[in-house]
């Protein structure tokens, strides 16, 4: 017997942009949604961002793609139906979905509200559903997913703004909360000022920490500093600015997804700090252990972080009008915005205006 196609594994009939292979380009594309189950919620997709982890998938950087692949896992939108089991949202609520849409909800990580680190965690598109098909993400016209799984946006948060914080923002807060970094007076460095680091920035300095901005670019101190409320800058390239910040930091939160030299870093550390590395670089990075010994450093990582907490960042950045600086782009010119997010061109996220311009 046949497989069936994309459209009709499911019975509600949904649109939107996917690759077809690993040369990443996409293009228009119908499929299908599964029908609204007893604790699903369903809903209209207005905005989604797009994170650089779309571009890896597109292109099967990480080896796990499987095609035809709607990329997209910031996505809110507004609530269409819900089903009978359903007790958080009604509709019309404005919700968001993030990276995740499934966990097993049995094991010690789901047991601790933490189903990101959930072994059998489904992703929110290019990842097998329990029912057999294949996810797919927000760049689609709408969304279907188990209330669990599902965001409430506050109504003081903006929605574009809004979106890349369902990724990029818990990608930041969670490591700040788990590690200790959250504390006022906390003297906190950010690697890079990018789509993570500029949200980064953002939250360190709501929860009263002294941010001290580390990157490649001098050209980016006056961003830094006047338009995002660093408290300093310096330059990663200049060994005379880093001897003299030298153990001056409490923690450091590496977003550079490229591969860079990180003990010129570790050195900015005081004794008993923490270099969090949250930027996935695809080569290993080079670590020597007498430096950490010495100074009972640690060396750490986070990767996003569960609903529950998602939820909390999602309240906390509402509360402290924290949204990300984003471009807006129409869906036919996604891939225009991909291309441009490969070379570093993007102040600091792309987000796609799906429900205005997204078309059949």
């Amino acid at each position: 017997m046949a497989a069936k196609s994309p459209e009709e594994q499911h019975p509600v009939k949904a649109f939107g942009y996917a690759a077809k292979d690993s040369t990443g380009v996409l293009s228009p594309f119908k499929f299908s949604r599964r029908a609204t189950a007893d604790d699903d919620v369903r809903l209209k997709v207005l905005y989604c961002g797009i994170c650089h982890t779309d571009l890896h998938f597109l292109k099967n950087e990480w080896g796990m793609s499987t095609y035809p692949l709607v990329p997209g896992h910031e996505i809110v939108g507004q609530v269409t139906e819900v089903g009978s089991k359903v007790t958080k949202f009604k509709v019309g609520d404005k919700v968001g979905v993030g990276c995740l849409v499934g966990s097993c909800g049995s094991c010690p990580s789901c047991s601790d509200n933490l189903e990101n680190y959930c072994p059998k965690m489904v992703l929110t598109y290019a990842t097998p559903y329990y029912d057999g098909t294949v996810t797919y993400g927000g760049y689609s016209n709408e969304m279907v997913a188990s209330e669990r799984f599902v965001i409430r946006i506050p109504d003081n948060l903006p929605l574009d703004g809004g979106a890349p914080l369902l990724c990029a923002g818990i990608t930041v807060y969670s490591p700040m909360k788990y590690y200790g970094l959250d504390k006022p007076g906390t003297n906190i460095g950010i690697v890079g000022l990018g789509g993570l680091g500029h949200v980064a920035v953002k939250f360190a300095k709501a929860f009263g920490a002294k941010v001290t901005v580390i990157s490649t670019s001098a050209k980016k101190k006056d961003e830094a500093i006047k338009n995002l409320g660093a408290d300093s800058f310096l330059v990663s390239s200049n060994p005379e600015e880093l001897q003299a910040a030298a153990a001056s930091l409490d923690g450091i939160i590496d977003t550079v997804s490229a591969f860079h030299a990180i003990m010129p870093l570790i050195n900015l550390l005081k004794p008993h700090g923490k270099f969090i590395t949250i930027g996935a670089p695809e080569k290993p990075l080079e670590l020597q252990v007498f430096p950490l010994i010495m100074g009972r450093k640690l060396v750490g990582g986070s990767s996003i972080g569960g609903l529950k907490e998602t939820q909390e960042m999602i309240d906390f950045a509402a509360k402290h009008n924290i949204s990300a600086q984003v471009e807006v782009v129409k869906m036919e010119d996604v891939n225009k915005a991909l291309e441009r997010l490969a070379k570093g061109d993007v102040r600091y996220r792309f987000v796609i205006d799906v429900g205005n311009t997204l078309k059949a």
